[in-house]
């Protein structure tokens, strides 16, 4: 038999089979991790995520068939076990495994979970005692604890956030925010209370390079919108200059007159000496 009719074969045996088979066992891991399925497949079989072939065995040579866990399912011909690397939140559901050697076949139901990363805020200071909230920004399931040495104070497992409530007495003590998921997978953040709730670390005041940089900044801007009214100022007052001196100049054209003597003719007779002057009158264009 070939083996793309092979399976196909498989396929639709492992469909049937598949669906009347209940979850063996819940698996959990933490996104990014590793995880190997309990179940071998040594001689022929496959692998289903939900009802999607994603792995066939055949003649212990192992074919990837879904293209997104080409490089992330691996399966070791020595012990027949499918391994996956660098998991997803999206990779999570339920796996079947079906070896022919056996006959039959096991389901898992994988959950990814999102890796937990704890941060801290103050949200209150008094005189006598100050506020600090753990958080974690992906809380799906998530466990947050407070603690203070090696003593648990409280913790939660609904909400995103924590708020611990440290007295001044307390400020030199040590704390740790610690967010843990299902998958046992734990995220740990040490926290100094006295530097947290120092006034010089109010989180709820400007500092003085914020006023400095603020003040900075308005200064360079008045002195900008300054320079741009002169500027253009100067550019109006120039332009009427302009018009002046052309309207100017169109007058004087209009009204000037060029008198000089053209020539000075002397005529002789016997009466006497005659002078003739003669005026042209020229304009200017």
């Amino acid at each position: 038999m070939e083996i793309q009719e092979m399976k196909t074969v498989i396929f639709f045996i492992v469909m049937t089979s598949a669906a009347t088979e209940d979850v063996k066992k819940n698996l959990t891991c933490t996104d990014g991790g590793s995880i190997t399925l309990p179940d071998p497949v040594v001689e022929s079989g496959f692998l289903l995520h939900g009802v999607l072939n994603i792995a066939m065995v055949n003649k212990r040579e192992s074919q990837i068939l879904e293209e997104r866990f080409r490089y992330r399912l691996h399966w070791d011909s020595n012990t027949g076990l499918f391994t996956f690397t660098r998991l997803q939140t999206g990779d999570s559901g339920i796996y079947t495994i079906d070896s022919k050697r056996r006959g039959d076949s096991t389901s898992y139901r994988l959950t990814v979970y999102a890796a937990p990363r704890p941060g801290v805020n103050r949200s209150r200071v008094s005189a006598d005692s100050c506020t600090l909230v753990c958080f974690v920004e992906k809380a799906h399931e998530t466990t947050l604890y407070w603690i203070k040495g090696e003593e648990i104070l409280n913790q939660t497992s609904t909400g995103p956030s924590l708020p611990l409530t440290v007295d001044k007495q307390d400020f030199s003590s040590s704390y740790r925010c610690v967010a843990a998921n299902p998958a046992a997978d734990e995220k740990t953040l040490p926290v100094n209370a006295k530097t947290f709730c120092s006034e010089e670390n109010n989180t709820d005041k400007p500092s003085e390079n914020n006023r400095q940089f603020g003040t900075l900044l308005i200064a360079i801007v008045v002195i900008l919108i300054v320079i741009a009214i002169i500027i253009i100022i100067g550019i109006y007052f120039e332009r009427q200059k302009r018009k002046r001196d052309r309207r100017s100049q169109d007058s004087v054209a209009g009204k000037r007159e060029v008198v000089y003597t053209d020539s000075i003719a002397d005529e002789r007779n016997g009466q006497g000496r005659k002078l003739t002057t003669v005026y042209d009158k020229l304009e200017v264009h």
